[in-house]
């Protein structure tokens, strides 16, 4: 029997699945959950990541804000919304954002912004931007503004240029500027009512809009490659709103210009704060007219200068050449009473060299008339030696010419006799043989009559 009693089973229930919603009964839900739960509007800090501006009066702004954040894990991560500037509300809030930062609505741009959540069911999660504040994006660029200085102090770049020394009076410019700029032109016009000559050379650049700041930097690499060919370069653009001005705050371009090795002038127009162009610069001037005038001032004070040193120089001349004047008139009557004193004395001095040249000629004609007198002597003794050792001379040559002229007759007369004698050999030799064959004939008996024969032939 078992050991305890068996409860009966009771069935286990089965739960029953909920109706399936619709989606736009799911969503509707979703959007009714949101409007209870969150407040009437926020404020929200983020970032522009994408902004779509009005094509047309009465259309829409809708932007894409960002945030980069982290998980609980600590990985990066990146929140990012819908959100729209209905165009009522955009043409209130903008324009009076625009002018109380000085900084165009654009991407990039960290807003502080009043939003309200709205969910549709076709167009799902987006915020409605009820307003911006201007203070917080003004404080987050004079943050940036004072970063980007903090930069540069760092790197030595805000004192760099200051030690470059300016030439007193340049006048081989590059210029950076638009070529259709109205301050570029009136930069020109002045320069070419001054006196003066300037040798201009143009690099063009954007001077605003988001493509300015790169577009100013090309154009100081194109004036670093001619750098030998200038002096000084001048950056100039007429006036405009703080936020046409906004290229010249780039950290990149301030660099640039604090690094440039030559002095660099800036005339960019602005009226109140410098940028960060201006505190990297040489000499940051307001206007492109005031770069003008500063160059033309400074070429009048090196002409003006140059003027009173050549006044001073022909002044200090004239007393100089004054005073030489009468220190050579003192030194030529002292040379005419000096000259008149060594005149006399060399007049005197040449009478006692005369009297002394004169004796000594005739004491050297004396000792030359007694020597005359000994060689006169002497000749003919040694005429009459040199005649008795000339006729000794001849008396042997004349004995040795007989002995010689003896023995080659003696030789010659030999050699005749030798052909004489060699000479009646041959003879009686002939002879003796023209004998024999005449004997031989007279003996040979007589030939038969015929030709007679021919003669021998002589050897």
């Amino acid at each position: 029997m078992p050991l305890y009693n068996r409860r009966s089973e009771a069935p286990v229930p089965v739960p029953v699945p909920p109706a399936p919603l619709g989606l736009a009964e799911l969503l509707g839900r979703v959007r009714l959950a949101l409007h209870r739960q969150f407040a009437d509007s926020y404020w929200v800090v983020a970032e522009v990541a994408d902004l779509t501006r009005p094509r047309f009066a009465g259309a829409h702004c809708y932007l894409t804000l960002a945030e980069q954040t982290t998980d609980e894990r600590g990985v990066p991560a990146k929140a990012q919304a819908r959100a729209t500037l209905w165009s009522q509300r955009y043409q209130q809030v903008v324009p009076a954002f625009e002018a109380q930062t000085g900084q165009a609505l654009r991407p990039g741009l960290r807003l502080l912004l009043r939003v309200q959540v709205r969910f549709h069911e076709q167009y799902g999660l987006s915020l409605d931007v009820l307003a911006l504040d201007p203070s917080y994006t003004v404080g987050e660029l004079a943050r940036q503004r004072l970063g980007a200085l903090q930069k540069l102090e760092a790197k030595g770049l805000l004192q760099k240029q200051q030690r470059l020394a300016l030439p007193l009076a340049p006048q081989r410019l590059a210029v950076v500027s638009s070529p259709t700029a109205a301050g570029f032109q009136d930069f020109v016009r002045q320069l070419e009512e001054a006196p003066y000559d300037f040798a201009l050379t143009l690099f063009p650049a954007q001077m605003q809009g988001d493509e300015a700041p790169a577009s100013l930097r090309a154009a100081l690499d194109a004036v670093r490659r001619q750098k030998q060919n200038f002096e000084a370069v001048v950056i100039i653009r007429g006036g405009g709103s703080k936020a046409d001005l906004l290229a010249f705050d780039d950290y990149g371009l301030a660099a640039a210009v604090g690094a440039f090795p030559l002095p660099v002038l800036t005339g960019i127009g602005h009226e109140r704060d410098e940028a960060l162009a201006d505190l990297t610069a040489h000499r940051a001037l307001k206007t492109p007219t005031a770069v003008a005038a500063f160059l033309v001032e400074r070429l009048a004070r090196v002409d003006g200068l140059l003027h009173r040193f050549a006044t001073e120089v022909r002044t200090a001349a004239g007393r100089h050449l004054r005073r030489h004047e009468a220190h050579l008139a003192r030194l030529a009557g002292r040379g005419r009473t000096a000259g008149h004193g060594h005149l006399a004395a060399a007049r005197a001095a040449l009478r006692q060299r005369a009297r002394q040249a004169a004796q000594g000629p005739r004491e050297q004609l004396r000792q030359l008339a007694q020597r005359l007198e000994r060689y006169r002597q002497r000749v003919p003794r040694a005429a009459r030696r040199a005649l008795a050792h000339e006729q000794r001379r001849l008396r042997q040559r004349a004995r040795a010419l007989q002995q010689r002229f003896a023995r080659h007759h003696r030789r010659r007369r030999e050699h005749l006799l030798r052909l004489r004698y060699q000479l009646e050999l041959a003879t009686a030799h002939r002879r003796h043989r023209a004998e024999t064959q005449l004997l031989t004939a007279q003996l040979r008996p007589p030939l038969p009559a015929g030709p007679p024969p021919a003669a021998p032939a002589r050897s």
